[in-house]
């Protein structure tokens, strides 16, 4: 079976053509700046990667064209888009509705609308994504794969936050988390490896990117994540401030005269890891700056691992103990003193990794040594494998 994913944005389109025998990748892309004359597409099939200038206005003409470069004779990867069996939209937000993966109809379509305020970036781009298969390919089946469906395993206890409870009822403040397909598909290649069922362990996944949560999952389900009502919640990120005081926020936004707009600007795209070092927002840069005596740096670094690290424990809690911790994603794959110096700090609990192994980048690999209690691994993430694994269980 082949499958098409897709993950729309507000004005882009990445997506890729998986085969389901084989789980190869056959061609992938990316559509940036779609609604402008100046859009292109960056496509790559058969070891070749092209960029193409041609405007698309609408989400429809994106995929349309996107599609074209499937069967395009220099390196088509199809015959015809008949072959493509299904495809598995990525979605951020089901709200407290949609419970896990489930297949597209109007229901679930005005379902996501209902959706829309509590992921206003995100959920209408994924309908335009929707309606515009429809057009192109349509009585094509689909399916939506939502980032917070795998956290609704959360007990009540646990999402509910301490204010009035009438905001829950009328508006559906809670936890919901993030990072839910990405949790899930690393929590299961575990099982693969250690040839046990995911049923009997207990596991912290680390998805550390420019947007960072931690999971914990119990025989195979989410129990508690450190990301919230928004994805902005939880552990300090690249430019997002994670938990803070939220009288914070109303002082700042009296100091400074700021809107609720440019407050939730400063918190997401100002704030975090960048913002206690002054730099960039690029972590390998301000890494290499602290390494290179930059206190500021240092002192941001320190904040990220402690900040990680204190939510690795607090999962114990949660779980009554930890067997696995796993870390994915841009920073988690690649950061090997990011790695050390958490693991480093839960040696209370055990934790002891071999330096030698922690010396890999992007691969799959136990990192811990044999008298590690808790065994440590890291895993690459692939979101869209399992968005094509959900599509084709709930097609078949």
């Amino acid at each position: 079976m082949k499958i098409l994913v897709l993950n729309c944005g507000s004005s882009s389109l990445k997506y890729q053509l998986i085969d389901m025998e084989t789980e190869e990748v056959l061609a992938s892309g990316k559509y940036e700046r779609i609604g402008e004359e100046e859009a292109f597409l960056t496509h790559k099939a058969k070891g070749q990667k092209k960029q193409i200038n041609h405007p698309a206005y609408n989400h429809t003409e994106a995929i349309e064209f996107a599609l074209k470069q499937l069967t395009n004779s220099e390196y088509k990867v199809i015959d015809q888009l008949q072959e493509i069996e299904a495809i598995g939209h990525r979605f951020v937000h089901g709200g407290e509705k949609i419970v896990e993966s489930v297949v597209i109809d109007d229901k679930i379509i005005e379902i996501l609308k209902e959706c829309t305020d509590l992921a206003p970036l995100h959920n209408p781009a994924s309908i335009l994504g929707i309606e515009a298969c429809k057009n192109v390919m349509p009585n094509k089946p689909m399916v939506g794969v939502f980032d917070t469906a795998f956290h609704q395993s959360i007990p009540k206890q646990r999402y509910l936050y301490p204010i009035p409870y009438e905001y829950y009822e009328k508006y559906g403040v809670r936890k919901y988390g993030f990072h839910g397909t990405s949790h899930m598909f690393v929590s299961q290649r575990l099982a693969e490896i250690e040839k046990k069922p995911i049923e009997n362990m207990k596991i912290v996944t680390c998805h550390l990117g420019q947007g960072a949560s931690i999971c914990a999952i119990e025989a195979g389900k989410s129990v508690d994540t450190s990301m919230g009502l928004t994805p902005l919640g939880g552990i300090p990120m690249v430019t997002r401030s994670g938990d803070l005081d939220p009288s914070i926020l109303l002082f700042l936004m009296k100091k400074e005269k700021l809107s609720a707009e440019k407050m939730e600007e400063i918190l997401n795209k100002q704030s975090g890891i960048q913002a206690i070092s002054g730099l960039v927002p690029d972590f390998r840069e301000i890494e290499i700056a602290g390494n290179e005596g930059n206190e500021r740096a240092k002192i941001a670094l320190e904040s990220f691992q402690y900040a990680i690290a204190s939510y690795i424990a607090k999962y114990a809690v949660a779980m009554k103990g930890i067997d696995y911790i796993i870390f994915t994603g841009g920073i988690g794959e690649n950061q090997i003193n990011i790695r050390k110096g958490i693991c480093e700090q839960l040696k209370f609990m055990g934790v002891d990794i071999d330096m030698e192994a922690n010396n890999i980048k992007g691969e799959e690999r136990l990192i811990s040594n044999v008298e590690s209690k808790v065994k440590v691994y890291v895993i690459p993430t692939n979101e869209e494998l399992m968005i094509a694994k959900e599509t084709e269980r709930l097609v078949k």
